[in-house]
Parts: C-alpha cells; structure tokens; sequence
C-alpha cells in the first residue's frame, strides 16, 4: 500500500515483525505526520519518498513494535533511580547494614535514607529486635526506610518508627502488622502492608522528595522506558502527583510514550493525595494527548511471601496465624461489585490487585455479577499479578474477558519464590504462572515488569523467561520454574506489544505496525526468531521510534 503524499521517513530494508495477523513481515515502512502510511516492501514506499523524505537503510536489522508496559510505577521507579540507596533482594541483615552506612557518610546529615530492595525471604532474620539494633548503628540516628521487593512492606529504623508515632504500644492496624520480636515483644522495624502508612506519611512530610524531584523522577523513568523500546505503559497506582507529572511532560511535548493513568479507589498504603470520587473528577484536567487517566486501581489482598494474599487453601502452620491462615480480603465482594458497576458507568476499566488464588476467584466472581447486570461492555478489566489460579478459573478470563497482568517478571526461579515456598510449602509455590494454560484457555495476556519490584524496567528478561522459565541472570543453574508452562516467542511478543495495547483500550492506535497506526517501533540489535531462546534477555534496542522519531538512540 503507497500514500499520495511524501514521508517524512521511510525505513527500508529491514527484516519488520509487525505483529499484524494479516502480514507477518515486511521490509520496509513510510511514516508521515507520526503514523504509519505504508507497510511492505520496497514496491510498497517507493511512491511515498518525496525530496525531503528521510531514508533509512536497516541493513537487514530486525524491527518490531514498541513494547507496551502493562504495569509499573513511574513516580517510585524514578525514585529509586536518581534518589534512593539501591540493593539487591539477596543482601542479608549485615549486608543491608552495610550499605546504609556508606549511604550515611555521604548523603546529608539528619537527612531520611530511603532504600530498596530487601528480599521477603529475609523476613524471619529481620523481625528481630538484635536485626534492628544493627540497623539503628547503621544508621547513627537516622530515620531509614528500606522497601522490600514487593513494595508492600518497609524495614525501619527506630528513629524513623519514633517519626511515625509507632511504639510498642501502638495496635496493628486493620490489614498490616507492626512487626515484635516472637522473643522479647520488642519493635523489630518491620512494617507489614497497612502498617506502612505512617511512616510513609512521616517521609512524606518531611519534605524529602520535592515536587521538582517527582517530575525529575517520573522524567527519568520515561527515559528508561525508551531505552528498553517501552512506547507505552500503564501507571499502576497514579496518585495525583504522578498523573499531574505524566501530564506536565505531555504539555511540554516531552513525554515520548502512551501513558495510562490507574487512579486509586482507596487511599493507598504509601502514596497520598485525592482518591476515589475527588480524583475521579480531576480526570479531564489531567488528561494529555498522550496521557489516558481512564483506569481505577483496587487492591484485594496484600503479597504471598507475606501471608498476605488471600488463598482457597491455608498458608503453612506458624505461631502467630496457627495452621489455618488463608489471607484476608481487603475488599468484600459486595463492595467490589458497586466500585465496578460505578466505574463502568464512569467509562473507567478497573485494574485489580490479586495475588493470591482467592482473590482472583474474587475478581472473577464481581466481574461475573456485574456482566450479568450491565451486559457486554468494551471496557476491558484486568486483573494484575495473575499468578497463582485454580484450574477452574483459567477457562473464566476469556469467558468474562478478564485480562491476565503478567507482572512482576518472576516467571522463573527467583527470591521472591524462595520466600513463597517458606510461606506455603514448594508444591503449591511452584504452581506459579500458569502461562500456557492461560494461553491456551484463549485468555488475553498483556506484559509488565512492575518495575521497580523488579529491579529495572527491562521487558527483554520477562521476554526470554516466559520463553524459558528460567532466570536470565543464570542466578538459578539450570532450575526452571514449572517448565510445562512456557510458550512460544511469538505468543510472547504479542503479550508484550499488541495484547498489551488492547488491554490498554489502545489497540487501534498501537501495538502492531499497521497503516494508520502510531509509528512506534524498535530497531534491535538481533533478530529474536534467530537467537537462541537462553540468549533473548541479551536484546539491545538501537533505536526506539515514538510516533515516528527517535527518542533513544543506543552510542
């Protein structure tokens, strides 16, 4: 197909994976005006080249569609990035200590020190009251808050619990737990889901991260994105400093990505600002040409690790839960179906936490209801973290149209699943990511990091481990996790590109290289069908295209 006016770029040569179920490959493309006005070969652009059209010759390079985060964190992503002490998940309790000192010597003095990542297998050696005493030394008086992989839990000095008003007295709050010494009863430090709130509030007070550092951070995470060929992405918990961010980036036409805003239903645990209903109605306000603010975030339980998610069958026996703790809902069915019909009748596709099984049994169940109220809908559910699910349930994504989150990118032997098995034993830990089956059921999949639970917004790792299902960093030897649930390369570039796009209810715009289409595309270092499958994670992007101009280029 040729367009009657010139490009302003015309890609040639190439070997161009469109993710088109129409036409496969293609060998060239002509851009105009930031879309895609043909897609082919030679014979297909060659009425498009103008005098003042751009040719570029891919030598044979491999090109695709730009990747679409499904879920990540662009506001504590950026964060952690340009602000925050940063360490690996398999750092133990000195280790940690360590590194928090050497952030004391040289970061302010009296000065918060915020930091990730501690690993949720570390738990038992951190609720310790000797634990804390090392890190209270560390930090010389200090308030220090570390997240945890997760970032559903913090480890705290006791300057910062003092900060937050937390003593030995204060009660756990509904749905978290201040973490006590099972020895002594002593404060340990250890925050679990809700019991985060106040020290977070303090840290917020405080002033630490100014409204310049928020959109510095919300700045540099668009800038990684682009480097990993990330085109567009879905905000996963767009509290108003975030979405405001998002659109200040737009309104200067810096923002070199499609952004979907999730807004809040509830207060979240860490983050502050309008929720619910008063956020609802900032959305115009807060919508760009680039920027989406048309999706909700609800929580349903916390992380397994934590013994937070909720379950059909009860975690392993200990002393504080007994032998038939299974989690607990942080929202009843009820609720959820009047937050849905709501949404619904909002124009608002509602993105939901799950992490656990019975909690997507939840999701479903309210999705059910609320489908059989209001009838087919376009808007398009998702539910995140679609990990662990009961057999019976696979069938009901694509019956109900629910959306399968895949994110984190733990879909191989990690930390996270070392603390999972201590928290439910290695048969049912391992039963984790039922990719294939959720693939087969003809269930939508769409791809994300959740960056920064994991520690860097790079899809190419999910990429090669759904493949694999094994780590990419060769952490693991050779132990895959639940190796019968791999699939193919090419299911998987779907998930990651044009699934991920439909999920975001921007499947028309992009996603694929189509005419018509938002010329977003990447030009890689290898061709993925050529490279062998325990090599994908070595992809380097060379050029990501947005709109038809290149917004990274690889030096």
């Amino acid at each position: 197909m040729s367009a009657s006016q010139p490009a302003d770029l015309i890609l040639r040569n190439g070997r161009i994976y469109t993710v088109d179920s129409t036409r496969s490959w293609a060998s060239a493309v002509a851009i105009r005006n930031g879309s895609f006005i043909a897609v082919g070969d030679d014979r297909a652009v060659n009425g498009c080249n103008g005098p003042d059209t751009r040719v570029i010759d891919l030598k044979g390079s491999m090109a695709m569609p730009g990747i679409v985060d499904i879920h990540v964190h662009m506001l504590v992503g950026g964060q952690a990035e340009l602000f925050d002490l940063n360490f690996t998940s398999a750092l133990d309790v000195d280790q940690i200590c360590d590194a928090v000192s050497g952030w004391v010597r040289k970061s302010k003095p009296g000065a918060w020190i915020v930091g990730a990542q501690w690993g949720s297998d570390k738990l038992p050696t951190l609720n310790t009251s000797a634990a804390l005493a090392k890190l209270d030394a560390a930090a010389q008086g200090r308030p220090v808050l570390l997240r945890d992989e997760t970032y559903h839990n913090r480890w705290c000095s006791s300057e910062a619990l003092r900060l937050a008003g937390i003593t030995k007295s204060t009660p756990n709050p509904p749905q978290g737990e201040i973490g006590r010494d099972p020895q002594t009863g002593e404060l340990t430090g250890m925050l679990i889901e809700s019991a985060i709130t106040e020290v977070e509030r303090a840290l917020d007070q405080s002033g630490h991260y100014t409204s310049e550092m928020n959109q510095a951070a919300v700045a540099k995470s668009v800038q990684m994105l682009n480097s990993f060929g990330v085109t567009a992405f879905q905000e996963a918990l767009s509290v108003r400093p975030v979405a405001e961010a998002l659109k200040a980036l737009d309104d200067r036409g810096v923002l070199t990505a499609w952004a979907g805003c999730s807004l809040p239903a509830v207060q979240p645990a860490f983050m502050f600002g309008p929720f619910g209903d008063e956020l609802f109605e900032l959305r115009e306000k807060l919508r760009g040409r680039h920027v989406k603010p048309d999706f909700v975030k609800f929580l349903l339980d916390g992380v397994p690790g934590f013994k937070t998610a909720a379950f059909h069958e009860p975690y392993t026996a200990d002393p504080i839960r007994g032998c038939c703790f299974r989690g607990d809902m942080m929202m009843s069915v009820p609720d959820l179906i009047r937050w849905l019909g709501k949404c619904e009748k909002l124009g608002m596709s509602v993105k939901i936490h799950c992490t656990g099984d019975a909690a997507v049994t939840q999701a479903l169940d309210a999705i059910e209801v609320v489908r059989g109220f209001n009838g087919p809908t376009k808007l398009t559910h998702q539910i995140a973290h679609a990990s662990y699910i009961t057999p019976a349930d696979i069938k009901r994504f694509a019956e109900l149209g629910a959306i399968a989150d895949l994110s984190p990118i733990i879909w191989y032997p990690t930390f996270f699943l070392e603390g999972h098995r201590a928290a439910m034993g290695k048969e049912r830990a391992e039963r984790f990511w039922p990719n294939k089956d959720l693939l087969e059921s003809g269930a939508l999949m769409a791809g994300g990091t959740d960056w920064p639970a994991v520690p860097n917004p790079d899809p190419w790792t999910g990429i090669e481990g759904m493949v694999t299902r094994r780590n990419p960093t060769g952490e693991f030897g050779d132990e895959a996790l639940w190796p019968e649930q791999a699939i193919d390369l090419a299911s998987t570039l779907q998930i990651y590109t044009i699934n991920s796009a439909r999920a975001m209810q921007m499947g028309s715009v992009t996603g694929s290289i189509e005419v018509g289409k938002s010329a977003d595309l990447l030009v890689l270092d290898r061709n993925l069908f050529e490279t062998p499958v325990d090599e994908l994670a070595d992809t380097k992007v060379q050029t990501t295209y947005f709109e038809g101009r290149p917004v990274y280029e690889r030096r």
